[in-house]
């Protein structure tokens, strides 16, 4: 079942520009220049329930646009969307009820009153039951750890604080679909554990259906088995995040720790390998080819040179995702 079906989706947005002078700025009084700039270009993406997917891409890329017209907040210039069976900037009222969003940037809880007197707002408005609320929310409030907040108010909370209660609002009414819009930014790493570690448990409990965008690629490595990547409002991948290596990186870096001090013209000398010196003992390799080159590099290493360590290094998510916009890798 698709929780989220998208064709030919397009956003467009006007760029107006001013005419120099003072002439100028008298004509601009009556017509603008302007140029249409697509942020989103004809985007086509289903998204199955039960899935985690991360939106990744640039500043600018497109991210929070298309996050916008999923939850209705934009309406789209053209193309089409279902999200939970319903078209999101036509059904606005009964669609919201289906939904949780989490902005990093922008709070849905009430500034100057006691956490749970939001909750109690959001339950109203959800008209979530107190069977409901008690049964759904108790497990919410013990896994995010924020029984001793909810007494205080949201504005005597520390960022880390407040973006567990932000989480806990959006799952009052415990939807099927979650959207994540930065929802670990400026966060610790304890903190952001903590909210990893939830994010997995509702998904396997409930099946929870979550698209997550973000710029920490950690956050995606720990999430996400799919990632969809944006450029210029444009998909350019779309599949298995352990797939997304061997589409934009070639080979891998072989990390050889000797016993004793160790000279390039005692290491094998292979095609596609490239040895760089870390220090007197330690030797990387960078292997441009398969498993079998590896491991044939591996085996005449070992046979020449006493070892005391091995490591294969994979690329990490980051690394690769720089690599594929500032060298501008086609993925198939």
């Amino acid at each position: 079942m698709n929780v989220i079906e998208v064709q030919n989706l397009r956003k467009e947005f006007k760029s107006y520009s001013s005419r120099s002078g003072l002439s100028g700025a008298f004509r601009d009084l009556f017509t603008r220049n302007y140029k249409v700039l697509p942020a989103v270009d004809d985007i086509s993406l289903t998204i199955k329930q039960g899935e985690m997917v991360g939106y990744i891409g640039e500043n600018g890329a497109g991210k929070s646009t298309t996050i916008k017209m999923l939850t209705g907040i934009l309406t789209p210039t053209s193309g089409s969307i279902v999200v939970n069976g319903m078209n999101p900037h036509k059904q606005r009222e009964e669609f919201v009820r289906t939904i949780g969003v989490v902005f990093g940037q922008r709070s849905q809880l009430w500034w100057d009153i006691a956490v749970q007197e939001s909750f109690r707002l959001l339950k109203k408005v959800y008209r979530v039951s107190d069977k409901d609320y008690n049964q759904h929310m108790g497990h919410v409030i013990e896994t995010l750890e924020i029984g001793p907040l909810l007494d205080k108010p949201v504005r005597k909370l520390s960022l880390g604080q407040r973006m567990r209660c932000e989480l806990a609002a959006a799952l009052i009414h415990n939807p099927p679909l979650l959207f994540l819009d930065e929802p670990t930014i400026g966060l610790d790493v304890l903190v952001k554990l903590k909210i990893r570690k939830f994010l997995k448990e509702i998904n396997e409990q409930y099946k929870t259906t979550i698209l997550l965008t973000t710029h920490d690629l950690t956050d995606i490595e720990a999430l996400c088995e799919r990632v969809v990547l944006l450029d210029e409002g444009k998909i350019i991948y779309d599949g298995k995040l352990n797939e997304l290596q061997g589409h934009a990186v070639e080979g891998k870096q072989v990390e050889f720790e000797f016993l004793a001090e160790v000279q390039r013209n005692q290491l094998p000398y292979l095609a596609n390998v490239q040895w760089e010196q870390k220090d007197a003992t330690t030797w990387l390799a960078y292997v441009n080819g398969d498993e079998r080159l590896v491991s044939q590099l591996i085996s005449d290493v070992v046979k020449k040179n006493p070892i005391k360590n091995v490591r294969i290094n994979e690329v990490s998510t980051e690394e690769i995702v720089r690599k594929i916009y500032e060298e501008g890798l086609a993925l198939a």
